[in-house]
């Protein structure tokens, strides 16, 4: 029988992750034993559980040198246990203690089996003289062979046999129980009813008084989930016990370990012999040993329970601790021998991954739901461009969630639908979480908690509607964001004693802390936290941030290739817009000279003296939108010349370049403050201000024409209705005329190539591509330009220069 539960637990075991590292402390760089130290703590994370210097007595501990199995430390108790004094076994080989055949064993597991942090069942050792028969279980860690003995639990004459594997005809058909109990664990349709069943089995299996499925919420404090007991103990089912019943370092182990039995809680210890490895100077790991020593906080603290014997295994889930399934025992010792504690082992380790299953198979309408809900909001943001209708229209992000409200922020405001905080608090807590969420993280940066006011204190006032936040990033920067709010849930949590009880007692070194002694019913009402978040709902919010985030990304891509083709289309269109209008030159001077060779060849008639005059205007005009289209061609295709440039100059500069426009009274051109030295093209910059400039002395009907050129500061532009709002962190020029205004329906019509709002030759004429290079040349410098206007009353033309204010184009 145990090669057969050995083989099942060696395969089991061998899918267990297991970390490298755990918690470190003084302790690790200087001998610790229990025996010496164990009431000196005054901090239960500070405990070297992990190299207590002592075992549970019951057994006995030989640590060997990998390379050639002599033995390097052994637990003062080899006397009792294996019937030789410990410091007589230092420096032997094993062979001493388990004979030459037990020997070549040893060395055949070593050779052949997966040992590191492993630990295998590897042969009975006969009693011999005062010495009862022992289990024997290897395994290896750091390069040392740990080598534990423990009385066989089986009947004498079967331990007496003198063989070194048992006869299985007199064994328990553990496999036969294992098989019936995960039948009966997958038949389960709740997570609560498949821990209630593993409950039961496991005290069926182990014979305890009482088992406990003990889970673990996100504070580590704990609950009792299920439970199975004696008729005759009072109920702990429900019952809550705080995080330092079960310090980090306990969990922490159990994380990395199967199986922790105590058989006798008032059980002596043993020191090891001696307390530090003569190879390494450090002392010994005992991380995955059975009989690893029990500390005094423990064994206290389950005395206080009245409990006698202990058996303690995880349940994980994706390797992470989710809860314990708690044995305790009242009724005096009780040894779990080797065949039965790995019955209990393996249990553990189905009961792990079947839970998972099981809360799959219990939630899978509500994922279906939520994963259906979540397809409908990423079409409808691929269809609208955007993820504002995830928040009105429907579905919406409440469609599947269990959650009284939501929040998006998305193209610089807020979106919200159901209950929420309002927009300031929205403000205060995306900035806060902005700061704590890693966006850019490989693993999903969400942000989940039920009690939000707990981290983030601000959120106490608006408790009432959201105590539960499930926040996720939209985007690497962070700044984009999406957030599902519950409202506070007031409950009455019920505690085994009272949580803030830290009891001390005074020890040979001062005071100690000791465990709590009562375990009375302890009840509190818990305020300004939500129903926690389910694990199907966080995945949720996970996976739909994944999707949206695609959704940008292929969004972005396909823009950036469309950038790419207009950016080919536009060089091309310069390129022949350039050579064209070259090349037209030509025969229009050609046409241009004849009519005139024609005109002074005196025309037979006055008809054809106007044709002819006719003839030679349109070549003039031809010629006048030639060098408009040739001269924004050079526009698109010329690079700028970035320097730092004082626009008073370049405003001077322009001035006199309209110079014959102005040489009257009855035109002013001011500037109501000096103007800013900024980096720009100032030959570019200076033709954007004689256009402006020349339309608004051109299109004026005023006595007197008045001409106002400016600036307005950032911050002066938060201050304005009707700015593009990528305008609001730049500075904004702008030229003001009091001329004859423009119409609103308009607007868009005069950047148009060669678009005249009016006659051909009314207001001293013109080809009509001014404003078109205006706008070319501004967005040459990353700037937009825009009208303002009455009409009858005067023009304002608002433009931005990006590079002037040292920001990326937009």
């Amino acid at each position: 029988m145990h090669e057969d539960l050995s083989k099942i637990l060696r395969g089991a075991q061998t899918i267990a992750t297991r970390a490298e590292t755990v918690h470190t402390a003084p302790w690790d760089t200087q001998p610790y034993s229990i025996l010496r130290d164990g009431i000196n703590i005054i901090n239960c994370d500070d405990e070297p559980v992990r190299t207590p210097g002592c075992i549970q007595a019951h057994g006995a501990l030989l640590v060997l040198r990998l390379a050639d199995l002599s033995i390097l430390q052994a637990s003062e108790n080899t006397q009792t246990i294996l019937g030789q004094a410990a410091p007589a076994l230092l420096g032997q080989k094993v062979g001493v203690v388990v004979k030459a055949e037990g020997e070549l064993r040893l060395r055949s597991i070593l050779d052949k089996e997966l040992t590191d942090r492993n630990p295998i069942y590897a042969f009975t050792l006969p009693s011999s003289g005062k010495a009862a028969a022992m289990d024997v279980t290897v395994h290896t860690l750091d390069g040392v062979v740990m080598l534990e003995f423990e009385a066989t639990g089986r009947s004498q004459s079967d331990a007496n046999t003198g063989a070194l594997t048992p006869d299985p005809l007199h064994q328990p058909d553990y496999y036969a129980l294992i098989k019936k109990t995960v039948a009966r664990l997958q038949t389960m349709a709740t997570v609560q009813t498949f821990c209630q069943a593993l409950a039961d089995e496991t005290r069926l299996l182990s014979g305890m008084d009482r088992v406990m499925i003990y889970k673990f919420h996100a504070d580590h404090h704990g609950e009792v989930f299920a439970e199975s007991r004696r008729s005759d103990l009072a109920p702990w089912l429900g019952m809550h016990y705080p995080a330092e019943d079960i310090p980090k370092p306990a969990r922490d182990i159990f994380a990395k370990t199967w199986i922790r039995p105590v058989p006798d809680i008032k059980g002596a210890l043993a020191e090891m012999t001696p307390l530090l490895n003569p190879d390494t100077g450090k002392p010994v790991d005992m991380t995955f040993c059975a009989l690893r020593g029990v500390s005094v906080m423990y064994t206290e603290y389950l005395q206080n329970m009245g409990v006698s014997a202990g058996l303690t295994m995880p349940l994980r889930r994706d390797n992470v601790l989710w809860g314990l399934i708690a044995c305790h025992h009242y009724s005096g010792p009780h040894h779990v021998p080797y065949e039965l504690r790995g019955a209990c082992e393996f249990l553990a380790q189905v009961g792990s991954l079947q839970h998972q299953a099981v809360e799959d198979r219990e939630n899978a309408a509500y994922r279906l739901q939520l994963e259906d809900v979540n397809q409908q909001l990423l079409t409808m943001a691929a269809q609208e461009g955007g993820l504002a209708c995830m928040t009105d229209s429907a579905p919406s992000l409440l469609g599947a969630m269990r959650a009284g409200g939501a929040a998006l922020y998305h193209r610089d405001r807020w979106w919200r639908v159901g209950q929420t905080p309002d927009e300031a608090q929205l403000e205060a807590l995306g900035k806060w979480l902005v700061e704590r969420l890693d966006a850019g993280s490989l693993v999903s940066p969400l942000y989940v908690t039920h009690a939000l006011a707990a981290d983030y204190p601000a959120g106490a006032a608006f408790a009432g509607i959201a105590s539960g936040l499930l926040a996720a990033p939209l985007s690497r920067s962070g700044q984009n964001l999406m957030m599902w709010f519950r409202p506070e849930v007031k409950t009455t949590v019920n505690w085994g004693g009272n949580p803030q009880d830290k009891p001390t007692v005074a020890g040979p070194h001062g005071m100690r802390l000791t465990p709590r002694r009562s375990f009375e019913l302890f009840s509190e009402s818990v305020h300004q936290q939500a129903q926690p978040w389910l694990q199907v709902e966080i995945d949720a919010a996970a996976r739909l941030r994944a999707l949206i985030m695609e959704l940008v990304i292929v969004r972005a891509e396909r823009l950036a290739d469309l950038n790419a083709d207009l950016a080919r289309s536009n060089e091309e269109l310069d390129a022949f817009a350039y050579v064209a209008s070259h090349d037209l030159k030509e025969p229009l001077r050609g046409i241009h000279k004849y009519a005139h060779q024609l005109m002074e060849a005196a025309p037979a008639s006055e008809d054809e003296r106007r044709k002819l005059e006719g003839l030679m205007r349109l070549t003039l005009r031809m010629d006048s939108l030639l060098d408009s289209l040739l001269h924004f061609s050079r526009v698109g295709r010329e690079e700028l010349t970035l320097e730092q440039v004082d626009m008073n100059e370049v405003l001077a500069d322009a001035v006199e370049m309209v110079s014959s426009r102005t040489g009257d009274s009855s035109t002013r051109i001011v500037t109501p403050r000096p103007l800013p030295l900024i980096m720009c093209d100032r030959v570019r910059v200076r033709e954007v201000l004689v256009n402006l400039l020349s339309n608004a002395l051109k299109y004026n009907d005023k006595a007197v024409k008045h001409v106002e050129a400016g600036f307005i500061e950032p911050h002066e532009v938060l201050l304005r209705n009707g700015f593009p709002g990528s305008a609001n962190d730049q500075t904004v020029y702008y030229v003001r005329d009091n001329g004859i205004g423009i119409a609103p329906r308009h607007f868009d019509q005069v950047f148009k190539m060669f678009k005249r709002l009016h006659g051909r030759e009314e207001y001293g004429g013109g080809s009509g591509a001014g404003l078109t290079i205006v706008r070319k040349l501004v967005e040459r410098h990353g700037g937009l330009v825009w009208p303002d206007s009455v009409a009858g009353e005067g023009t304002t033309f608002f433009f931005t220069l990006s590079t002037a204010d040292d920001k990326s184009p937009v």
